[in-house]
C-alpha cells in the first residue's frame, strides 16, 4: 500500500511541480475566452455581399422595388432584434426583470419605429443605447454595371453578367447581379454569384420574392397594402410556462439555466476524463520506452504500479477541476453575480455536483485503467494509433449526443445510449437537469461502476503483459494479453 501511494505522489509531482503543466491548465480557459474573441472578430469582419438587381423584362416590373422593401423591413426586424439584446446585455444582473423590459424595447421598435425602440433602450439600459452598433444587412443593394444593363432581357445580359463576374476581382465591386423575372407570372430570379456559395443572397432573394408574391395575391384580392405590411410586421407574444418553473407558471432563463449547466457539465466532465486517461497513456508509454518501468517492477507489483499511476493521475485531474472552477466561479461572480448565485445554487442544492463527482470517479476509472493497459504495450505514440484511432473515433459520439439530449433529453437515442457505460457518465449529467428517473440514474450508474471494475480486471491483467513483455501492441497481442494476464 505505501509503495503505491509513493507511486502516485511521484506520479503527482512529475506533472505538477513543471512550469508546462500550469501553462497548459490555464490555457484552457485562456483559449476559451481568445476562442470567444476570434468568433467575434469573424462576425464582424463579415463582407456584406453587394448585389445588384436587374428587372429582366417588362413582365418583372415592380419587382426591384419589392425586393428593396424586403430588405428593409428584415433590416427593421434586425435592429429591433439587437436592440433586445443590447438591453437583455446591460440588466443580465437581474435577468428576469431584463427580459421584460427587453421585450418591451423590441415590441416599441417593431411597432413605433426604430427611433421609439432606440428612445426605450436609452431610458432602460443608457450604457447599452451608447454603445449600440447598427446590425449589418443580410445583403447591399447596389446600382448594376451597366453593360449588364444595356444588355438585352434574356440570354445577352445573361452572358454580360457572366462576363463581368468572371473578370478581374479588383475590377468589380459587386458579388451577385439578380436577374428578376416571372414563370407563370409568379415572381421569379436568376440569381449570377461570383461564388458558387452565396448562400446568403439566394436565400435573401427567394424570401423577397415570396412576400412580393404574397402581397401581389392579397392585394388581387382587394386587402390593401397597409393591411397586409402591417400583418408580416405582426408579432406576437408568445410566454412559455411550465409546472416545473421556479414560480409554477412562467418559465424564466433561471428555469433554462439547468439544462445549459448540463451540458456544459457533460462536455467539461469529456474534457477532464480524456486529458486525464491520455496523461496516463503517455506516462506509461514514456517510462517503459526509457526502462524506468523496468526499474519500478523490480520495488513494486504490476498492480501497485497500475493503482499508484491511476491515483496519482486522479489527483492531477482534480487538480485541474479545482483550478478551472476557480477561475471560471470568479470569472462569473465578477461579470454576472446574479447568474454566479443562480448556478451556486444549482450545483449544491440541486445535488449536480455530487453526481459530476459520482460519475467523474466511474469515467475515469474506466478510461483511466484501459489507456494504461494500452500505454504498457507501446514505446512510441505509434505504436498506440492503432487502438487509440478507434477508441477516439467512438468517444466522439457522446459529444454529439450531448447536443441532442440539451435539447431532446428524453429522445430514445438518448436514453439507451446513456446506458452504454462508455457513455454514461457524459449522457446522464447532461440529462439530469431534465429529472429522468432516480431509478434510471442509480441504474446507469451502478451499470459504469460495474463495467469500470470489470475495466479493472481486464486492463491489470493487459498491463502486466504488457509491462512484462516488448510484445508490440496489437489487437491479438492486447486480446492475448487479456486471456493469459501475462502468464
Amino acid at each position: 500500500m505505501n509503495r503505491m501511494f509513493l507511486i502516485a505522489r511521484r506520479e503527482y509531482a512529475a506533472y505538477a511541480m513543471t512550469v508546462g503543466f500550469w501553462l497548459s491548465l490555464l490555457a484552457f480557459p485562456l483559449f476559451a475566452v481568445i476562442g470567444g474573441g476570434v468568433s467575434y472578430l469573424v462576425r464582424a469582419g463579415e463582407t456584406i455581399p453587394a448585389v445588384a438587381v436587374i428587372e429582366d423584362g417588362a413582365g418583372a416590373a415592380g419587382l426591384a422595388t419589392a425586393v428593396t422593401d424586403h430588405l428593409k423591413v428584415e433590416q427593421d426586424r434586425r435592429r429591433a432584434s439587437a436592440l433586445h439584446a443590447a438591453a437583455m446585455a446591460e440588466t443580465q444582473t437581474s435577468p428576469d426583470a431584463g427580459t421584460e423590459a427587453a421585450d418591451r424595447v423590441r415590441d416599441i421598435a417593431e411597432t413605433q419605429g426604430f427611433e421609439a425602440g432606440m428612445a426605450e433602450l436609452r431610458r432602460v439600459a443608457p450604457a447599452a443605447a451608447a454603445t449600440w452598433r447598427e446590425p449589418k444587412p443580410t445583403v447591399s443593394l447596389t446600382s448594376p454595371p451597366p453593360q449588364v444593363l444595356a444588355a438585352a432581357p434574356g440570354k445577352a445580359r445573361d452572358d454580360a453578367a457572366r462576363t463581368y463576374l468572371t473578370g478581374d476581382k479588383d475590377d468589380r465591386s459587386l458579388s451577385a447581379i439578380v436577374m428578376l423575372t416571372r414563370e407563370d407570372g409568379k415572381p421569379a430570379a436568376r440569381v449570377w454569384t461570383a461564388r458558387t456559395n452565396e448562400d446568403a443572397v439566394n436565400d435573401f432573394v427567394r424570401e423577397a420574392l415570396k412576400s412580393a408574391n404574397r402581397r401581389e395575391v392579397f392585394g388581387a384580392s382587394g386587402v390593401s397594402p397597409q393591411v397586409i405590411v402591417s400583418s408580416e410586421q405582426f408579432r406576437p407574444h408568445v410566454t412559455a410556462y411550465s409546472p416545473r418553473a421556479s414560480t409554477g407558471g412562467e418559465v424564466s432563463f433561471r428555469d433554462r439555466l439547468p439544462q445549459l449547466i448540463g451540458l456544459l457539465s457533460g462536455f467539461m466532465l469529456w474534457s477532464l476524463i480524456i486529458t486525464g486517461a491520455s496523461i496516463l497513456l503517455n506516462s506509461v508509454m514514456e517510462e517503459k520506452s526509457n526502462k524506468i518501468l523496468e526499474v519500478l517492477l523490480s520495488s513494486a507489483s504490476t498492480t501497485e504500479i497500475l493503482a499508484g499511476k491511476v491515483l496519482g493521475v486522479a489527483l492531477l485531474t482534480l487538480t485541474v477541476s479545482l483550478a478551472w472552477g476557480v477561475l471560471g466561479g470568479g470569472a462569473l461572480v465578477t461579470l454576472a453575480p446574479k447568474y454566479a448565485a443562480w448556478t451556486g445554487d444549482i450545483l449544491l442544492h440541486g445535488g449536480m455536483l455530487a453526481w459530476f463527482v459520482a460519475f467523474m470517479a466511474g469515467g475515469y476509472l474506466m478510461y483511466a485503467v484501459l489507456f494504461a493497459a494500452i500505454g504498457a504495450f507501446c514505446d512510441t505514440p505509434r505504436d498506440a494509433q492503432t487502438l487509440m484511432g478507434p477508441i477516439m473515433m467512438v468517444l466522439v459520439v457522446p459529444l454529439v449526443v450531448m447536443q441532442l439530449a440539451f435539447r431532446q433529453p428524453d429522445s430514445p437515442v438518448v436514453q439507451i445510449l446513456s446506458w452504454v457505460p462508455f457513455f454514461t457518465p457524459f449522457l446522464m449529467i447532461a440529462r439530469l437537469p431534465s429529472e429522468p428517473p432516480l431509478w434510471e440514474v442509480i441504474g446507469a450508474m451502478a451499470g459504469m461502476f460495474a463495467f469500470a471494475l470489470l475495466m479493472v480486471w481486464v486492463s491489470g491483467r493487459a498491463f502486466r503483459a504488457g509491462a512484462l513483455s516488448d510484445v508490440k501492441l496489437s489487437w491479438k497481442s492486447f486480446a492475448g494479453a487479456i486471456r493469459g494476464g501475462g502468464n
